[in-house]
């Protein structure tokens, strides 16, 4: 992929006055607060064991830290708006004041959580649900002036695999992202982030059809984070699970990377971050 490919992206986020380049791809790592993610080895259930986890965020590269207290996998339990920003604000405020500078993403698609994390430290909201499931947060992100990631996803995550009927897959999402766009900028929401949700509300083929042509969302000139981690859509493929998934994840990173993608959401920060570099001095040749 040739760099002057996308000069009209906008490729910078004002992070609370700091300003964030995303011109060179970077690694958000994930931080579950969760007792029943879909990878066990991503579960924390303890204050100490997220800012461990945090810390090694940050040493192996990672530019941003996503922290979500309420997992979206289908059958997950339930969670209370109340147990949420518990979790949210005690991990927040902890990896705040142990490591000042991370940039910290908000999982959540609570209106209420979201305010929450963003007054306890955290910069970013990130929506799996893109204000479907809280009528509130576009006009909450707005009145907090922070990026905004929407993800596409039908339904709800314990219904959205009853939703993959699609005449057209691509020109769908791009119809959701250009209602979704258009009704933030005229809040006044600055910096948004595209996320296509692989695996929410998508088959196992539409996931790579989705890869293929993952291109097309940059008609929106916005930045663009995709999800494989250690997901189903690999490993349904080549057999395993996801603790055997980790090399597909970053064949798919590469994949990604080379069709313009600008932020990786891993649990594998590490690897990550060394698919970008490669990518990356391969490009400069």
């Amino acid at each position: 992929m040739a760099k002057d490919t996308f000069l009209n992206r906008k490729t910078t986020l004002n992070l609370k006055g700091k300003l964030v380049d995303l011109s060179t791809p970077c690694v958000m790592g994930i931080l579950n607060l969760t007792s029943d993610s879909f990878y066990s080895e991503s579960r924390i259930r303890t204050v100490e064991q997220a800012l461990k986890r945090a810390e090694t965020i940050i040493n192996e590269g990672g530019r941003f830290i996503d922290i979500g207290a309420y997992s979206s996998r289908p059958g997950a339990d339930d969670v209370t708006e109340e147990q949420e920003i518990d979790r949210i604000v005690t991990g927040v405020e902890a990896i705040s004041k142990a490591f000042p500078e991370a940039l910290l993403s908000i999982d959540t698609f609570r209106a209420k959580v979201a305010r929450a994390a963003i007054e306890a430290g955290a910069h970013i909201i990130n929506d799996i649900a893109a204000g479907e499931m809280d009528e509130a947060m576009f006009e909450t992100v707005a009145d907090l002036n922070v990026p905004y990631i929407i993800m596409h996803m039908k339904g709800t995550p314990k219904t959205m695999q009853q939703h993959t009927n699609y005449h057209h897959l691509m020109l769908e999402m791009t119809s959701y992202f250009s209602e979704k766009i258009d009704k933030l900028k005229k809040l006044g929401v600055k910096d948004i982030i595209l996320d296509p949700g692989f695996g929410f509300s998508k088959t196992l083929d539409q996931n790579y059809e989705l890869l293929q042509h993952i291109s097309d969302l940059n008609i929106f000139e916005l930045p663009v984070l995709a999800g494989f981690s250690r997901k189903s859509m690999i490993y349904k493929f080549l057999g395993g699970g996801p603790e055997q998934a980790l090399n597909g994840t970053t064949t798919l990173n590469t994949i990604a990377l080379l069709k313009g993608v600008n932020i990786l959401r891993v649990h594998d920060v590490k690897a990550a971050a060394e698919c970008i570099a490669l990518v990356g001095k391969t490009q400069q040749q």
